[in-house]
């Protein structure tokens, strides 16, 4: 799915519209949920019956459209299911079992319930919520789509505003204007001194936009907690505080994903093969220490863009194992220990000398090569597309890879922010 982003700017009326809507999609999840846990061993077909209730039962429930309700079932089914796949994975430490929601931000209808305008700049929502018409803000022009693609509605409410997303049934690779082969293959290892290092020596700084509105974000966490009172209804001003509080930090994740984004399509546009490490960054985030600043450097959103970009485009990305690939000598391969201080690679076996990261961006690619096929992450694994292709339209050619596949399979996509207008992204 192919995911289209605008945004609103309803009215007050609208506004309250809009929260009611999300609150009753909230409300049937956690009732859903709740006869869930109270009837275990209950199936889908059972779930969605007790939906039929609720709207029967509850007059606000009814206002919402029936499609609308329909997905927040599909929500506790989702929920669910992971639970039960992580008990049969046997994955240490918590099963992620499913929660209750207190603050749901959306709400999302399907193929009813809303009808965009003639010109396609309108969406009017005719469910009983009266939520009506709202302008739709952005470049991008929803008329060279049919309506029959649009497969799921979605309001979304942030920080900033409100936002309204379609989710339009395409293929997000692009054949028309395919990219030319390269010829060039690339490691690629991460770190916290620099983005990422290459396998050809370029180094990539770390912008750290956490680090630097960390000074601001504090101060206006420090003013909205002045502002807050136990046990209290909160005042307006909190609301506010806490609102000022909320963009700061999102436009610091606009920030970051925009920046990785533009380093993850340079990499693609520029080599026919990627190569870069497997990091289980779940589990590195638990060093106290380093969390916050690995966190900040967003190697798991870097990946994500990779992979798409990879696939878009018809490039191999290689997720490869990370193990020694500091230690080891590039040049001779030979196993030379060094703590994460020593920045320098100093062989005494070559004498081969030559920064930490770029040691490993070699490292990397070497196993790059070497890997047959495509491993890509354990979630693509099972997926992988066997196609072979070329530029040439399916002719054989030679690179420096071999045979490059020119498909794999790809589950899920980031969202591309953009502060006022249209972002793409992938389901």
């Amino acid at each position: 799915m192919f995911v289209l982003e605008c945004k609103v700017k309803p009215r007050t009326q609208q506004i309250q519209s809009i929260d009611e809507a999300i609150k009753t999609s909230q409300f049937v999840r956690n009732k859903v949920l709740r006869y869930w846990m109270d009837n275990r061993g209950v199936g889908k077909a059972e779930l969605f019956r007790y939906n039929t209730r609720l709207r029967k039962e509850y007059k606000f429930v009814d206002d919402l459209n029936s499609h609308a309700c329909q997905t927040a079932v599909e929500r506790v089914l989702r929920a669910i299911n992971k639970f039960f796949d992580n008990c049969k994975k046997k994955i240490p430490g918590k099963k992620s079992y499913p929660k209750f929601k207190k603050n749901t931000r959306s709400v999302e209808y399907k193929v009813s319930g809303w009808k965009l305008s003639e010109n396609r700049k309108h969406i009017t929502f005719t469910d009983k919520k009266n939520i009506g018409k709202l302008k739709l803000i952005g470049t991008r022009d929803l008329n060279y789509y049919q309506i029959e693609q649009i497969k799921r509605v979605r309001i979304i409410r942030r920080a900033d505003g409100y936002y309204v997303q379609f989710s339009l049934q395409l293929d997000p690779r692009d054949t028309v204007n395919p990219l030319t082969p390269s010829q060039k293959a690339v490691g690629v290892d991460v770190g916290l001194k620099y983005f990422y290092a290459d396998s050809r020596g370029n180094i990539e700084p770390i912008p750290q936009f956490y680090r630097k509105a960390e000074r601001q974000l504090n101060r206006a966490n420090r003013k909205k907690s002045k502002k807050f009172r136990k046990r209290q209804k909160q005042s307006r001003n909190y609301h506010k505080a806490r609102n000022r509080y909320a963009r700061k930090h999102l436009r610091v994740s606009r920030q970051r994903e925009e920046f990785v984004k533009k380093r993850a399509l340079r990499l693609i546009q520029s080599n026919d093969l990627i190569a870069y490490e497997d990091l289980n960054v779940k589990g590195m985030v638990k060093n106290r220490h380093l969390a916050l600043s690995i966190s900040d450097v967003g190697w798991s959103l870097f990946r994500r863009w990779l992979e798409y970009f990879g696939m878009k485009y018809g490039k191999v990305t290689v997720a490869v194992p990370p193990h020694n690939t500091s230690q080891n000598c590039s040049n001779c391969g030979e196993k030379v220990q060094k703590s994460l201080s020593t920045r320098t690679h100093i062989c005494p076996h070559c004498n081969y000398v030559e920064d930490r990261d770029i040691n490993a961006a070699r490292n990397i690619l070497q196993k790059g090569l070497s890997t047959v096929g495509h491993t890509g992450s354990k979630a693509f694994e099972s997926e992988i597309l066997s196609t072979l292709a070329t530029a040439n339209g399916g002719e054989d050619t030679s690179t420096l890879v071999g045979v490059i596949l020119s498909e794999q399979a790809y589950k899920s996509e980031p969202r591309i922010p953009t502060p006022l207008g249209w972002g793409v992204s992938m389901l």
